[in-house]
């Protein structure tokens, strides 16, 4: 049994992120051990997350992998902590568009039996605060609203009034947090800048949300309430287990979900698969580093920011999603590597590249030379992209065979010109019918981010390609 807590809201801006960091620093530096999730696909706030606890942040997404998979990933990424602190998405109800609950935060909270505290921005209520709390805990029984943090309070006397509101409403408030712009962090096109581009001013900031916290919190009656959730009942998610249970292969006999089974084969060292990250390449998840692995590969990170080559005996790249639209001057500017890369993929090494990885491997970005693996132009647009997508592979490639349906979700502000190679990537669905992405040889470059614990065949069909 993992004590465990689901941070919700009425809406985006209420100060989620704010209360859930604060609770995770501030138990951890309690001495407990934090594990932290995030519902949704958001790949920002869980960075702010491990600096708060120490631990990988992890994503809880119904919609990209299933609702049947959240309770095993969060028991895997739970294994061994005292408590687990769960960041909602969006207001607590908001899921997929047009899909009722699925992968909103209640739907969450009800997967993995967890009570909720909802978080309420008091900046401008005071009696009503008592009536919107009603409202979002009686809207389904199946879950469990069992405390409210107010936020954003403006004086002793704002808050007698929120708690003698509130007196009515059944549900214990169990914090009231003042405006405090010290614990702010900064944002720009995409929501907050990235723990990797300031991490000395987060470190500040997150130690300043344990502080504010530690102040306005019961932090005892919060680890009751945590530690209250009912045992859950299944096995936690593993990366093997996962390889050899992969829906590309039912049924197959094959090896690979073994621990320790290395597709090279028996005596032949582990094939090198370069993962990009630094402050350019931040967004990605956990999982897929731990399946590359289990798959048989020695995942080694580097920095295109800095490092002039790939790792030593690189046979595989994966360039996640970040912000090298930020970085093009700098980017440009280390010429070696991106030679480097564009000669990798020329070899015939497999190259996965989602999002910011389909800008770099673009031949410009921003008027900036970049990689020039791809015939394709990227720049800033006005536009914001967003959103969950269906998808299903056009073409052969190194991550699917053609006809693979994956869910993925899409976040950007930039557009890359053509849209699709002669050999698309993914075929969406919805909101309009549309292909995007490039297959070209053994370079699969595209914007849908996608999660692997939902396919874990991707991540052994792209080990099986690398040559060691």
């Amino acid at each position: 049994m993992v004590a465990r807590l689901v941070i919700a809201a009425p809406s985006s801006g209420s100060g989620k992120t704010t209360v859930a960091t604060g609770l995770m620093a501030a138990f951890a530096a309690a001495g407990l051990a934090v594990s932290p999730h995030k519902v949704g696909p958001d790949y920002i706030d869980p960075g702010y997350h491990a600096l708060a606890t120490g631990r990988p942040g992890r994503n809880l997404d119904a919609y990209l992998c299933g609702p049947e998979l959240i309770e095993p990933l969060f028991a895997h990424g739970s294994a061994g902590c005292d408590l687990a602190v769960i960041e909602g998405v969006m207001g607590m109800y908001d899921g997929a568009a047009g899909q009722g609950e699925l992968a909103s935060t209640a739907h969450v909270a009800k997967l993995l039996r967890a009570p909720v505290v909802l978080v309420v921005d008091a900046s401008s209520q005071s009696r009503s605060v008592a009536a919107l709390v009603h409202g979002f805990a009686s809207w389904d029984p199946e879950v469990r609203v069992a405390g409210v943090i107010l936020n954003k309070v403006g004086s002793d006397r704002h808050e007698a009034l929120l708690r003698e509101a509130l007196e009515e409403s059944g549900v214990p408030v169990l914090g009231a947090l003042r405006r405090a712009p010290q614990v702010r962090a900064p944002s720009r096109h995409l929501g907050l800048v990235p723990v990797a581009e300031r991490r000395a001013e987060a470190v500040e900031s997150v130690a300043a949300l344990a502080s504010q916290v530690r102040e306005g919190c019961d932090l005892g009656a919060l680890l009751a309430l945590a530690r209250s959730a009912p045992s859950l009942r299944g096995a936690a998610w593993d990366p093997a287990s996962g390889l050899g249970s992969s829906p590309a292969s039912p049924g197959s006999s094959s090896n690979a979900g073994r621990a320790g089974f290395s597709p090279a084969g028996p005596g032949r060292r582990r094939p090198v698969v370069a993962v990009a990250g630094g402050a350019a390449f931040t967004f990605s998840y956990a999982e897929h580093a731990e399946l590359l692995a289990a798959a048989g590969a020695e995942v080694v990170p580097f920095d295109p920011l800095h490092d002039e080559e790939l790792p030593e005996g690189t046979a595989g790249l994966v360039i996640g999603g970040g912000f090298p639209e930020v970085y093009a001057p700098e980017l440009s500017a280390n010429e070696p590597l991106r030679k480097a890369v564009a000669q990798l993929a020329e070899s015939g090494a497999p190259v996965a590249a989602e999002c910011a990885g389909l800008l770099y491997l673009a031949r410009e970005l921003d008027g900036k030379p970049m990689c020039g693996v791809l015939d394709a132009q990227a720049r800033m647009s006005q536009r914001l992209t967003l959103g969950y997508r269906e998808a299903v592979a056009v073409s052969d490639s190194v991550l699917a065979a053609a006809g693979t349906r994956m869910r993925g979700h899409e976040f950007h502000r930039t557009v890359v010109e053509p849209g699709a190679g002669a050999a698309a990537a993914w075929g969406l669905h919805a909101p309009e019918r549309r292909v995007e992405g490039f297959v070209q040889g053994n370079v699969h470059a595209s914007y849908l981010h996608t999660h692997w614990a939902a396919r874990p065949d991707v991540a052994r069909r792209f080990v099986d390609r690398c040559t060691p």
